[in-house]
C-alpha cells in the first residue's frame, strides 16, 4: 500500500499578493510544493491529490504534469495524480448562506473535497509550509501500519524552536496529550517569539495569559495523518457546523476543530507524532528571501538536487 499526499493549495494568497503555491522559490525555481512531494515520494507515497480553486485549476495542472509527469516512485510505477476543487457553494443543501461571503469554509471543508479522490491512508499538508524529510518519512510509517484501520488518526508535531520566525512572533497551536501519546487537545497560543530574557513565551487563547514555553514543546503546522472513515465523520461534523454557522461572514470549518470534535465526542483518537524536522514556510512577501536563502543552503549541503526533476 502506497498512502497519499493531499495537497491544501486553494489559499488565494490575498495576504502574500500571489499565488505563492507556485511561485518558483528554489535555485532552478522549485516551489515549496515541489519540494515537499520530492521528500513524500522518497519517503513511499505513491498519489498526490491537490486542493485548489477553479479559476487557477488549469494554470496549477499545467504546471504539475509539466514538472512530475516522468516522477516514478521508489518500486518504478508512475506517480499519480488528482486534482479537486474548493468552492463556496459546494456544501450540503439545504444550508442558507450569506451572499456576502466571499472564501469557502475552511480546511476541513477543503478536505471533504477529496473524498472521493482518496481511498486510502493518506497525509495532509499546507501547500506554503516546507515540513522537512524525516516527517514525510513519519508520516508515511503511520500510514502503512494504519491501513485498514478506523478511528485513530495522527499529528505530526513540530518542536516549538524549529518553527519560530525571524521575523517576529507567530502563533502556534500547542499539542497537549495524555501519557499514551493521544491528543487531548490544541491550544492556540499567540505572539509566540524569545524574548529578550532568553525566554520562550506566548500569549494563551483560552487564558488570555502570556505563559512560558519549552522550546520542545511539540505544536502543529496542519500536518494530518488520516484513514479515509475520516472524510464519514467530518461531513458529519461539518453540518453541526453549518447549523450554527452557515449565515456567518468569516467563520471557517478548520481541521483541528474537526478533529478536536471528534476526540472529545470519543468517535477518534488522534497520535501525536514527533518529528526533528525544521520547518519554515511564506506568508507574507516579506518572509520569500529568507526562504530563498533557506533552499539554497539545503541544496549547497546536498540534501537536495537542484533542479529537483
Amino acid at each position: 500500500m502506497k498512502p497519499t499526499v493531499l495537497v491544501l493549495a486553494a489559499g488565494m494568497g490575498s495576504r502574500y499578493g500571489g499565488l505563492k503555491q507556485i511561485d518558483g522559490l528554489g535555485p532552478s525555481g522549485e516551489t515549496i510544493i515541489d519540494y515537499s512531494i520530492y521528500d513524500a515520494v522518497r519517503a513511499g507515497f505513491g498519489k498526490v491529490v491537490y486542493i485548489v480553486r477553479d479559476y487557477f485549476l488549469e494554470a496549477f495542472k499545467e504546471d504539475v504534469f509539466r514538472k512530475y509527469s516522468h516522477v516514478l516512485c521508489p518500486d518504478g510505477t508512475p506517480l499519480e495524480f488528482d486534482f479537486v476543487t474548493q468552492e463556496l457553494d459546494k456544501i450540503p443543501a439545504g444550508f442558507p448562506v450569506n451572499p456576502e461571503r466571499q472564501k469557502p469554509w475552511g480546511t476541513a471543508h477543503a478536505m471533504l473535497m477529496a473524498k472521493d479522490a482518496i481511498h486510502e491512508p493518506f497525509v495532509v499538508i499546507n501547500g506554503d509550509d516546507f515540513y522537512g524529510r524525516d516527517s514525510f518519512r513519519i508520516a508515511a510509517e503511520w500510514c502503512r501500519a494504519h491501513e485498514g484501520s478506523e478511528g485513530i488518526y495522527g499529528i505530526v508535531g513540530f518542536e516549538i524552536d524549529n518553527t519560530l520566525s525571524e521575523s517576529g512572533g507567530v502563533s502556534r497551536g500547542i499539542c497537549q496529550y495524555d501519557e499514551q501519546g493521544h491528543l487531548i487537545t490544541v491550544v492556540e497560543h499567540h505572539n509566540v517569539f524569545i524574548e529578550q530574557d532568553g525566554v520562550l513565551r506566548g500569549d494563551n487563547s483560552q487564558t488570555g495569559e502570556r505563559v512560558e514555553l519549552k522550546a520542545k514543546d511539540l505544536c502543529s503546522m496542519n500536518m494530518w495523518c488520516f484513514t479515509p472513515d475520516y472524510f464519514e465523520k467530518s461531513e458529519k461534523e461539518f453540518e453541526k457546523f453549518l447549523k450554527e454557522n452557515s449565515t456567518e461572514l468569516k467563520k471557517e470549518f478548520y481541521i483541528p476543530f474537526a478533529v478536536d470534535n471528534m476526540v472529545h465526542s470519543g468517535s477518534a483518537a488522534c497520535d501525536v507524532l514527533s518529528t526533528s524536522s525544521r520547518w519554515f514556510g511564506v506568508t507574507f512577501k516579506e518572509d520569500r528571501p529568507g526562504v530563498v536563502a533557506k533552499f539554497a543552503e539545503l541544496v549547497a549541503a546536498g540534501v537536495y538536487p537542484t533542479p529537483l526533476y
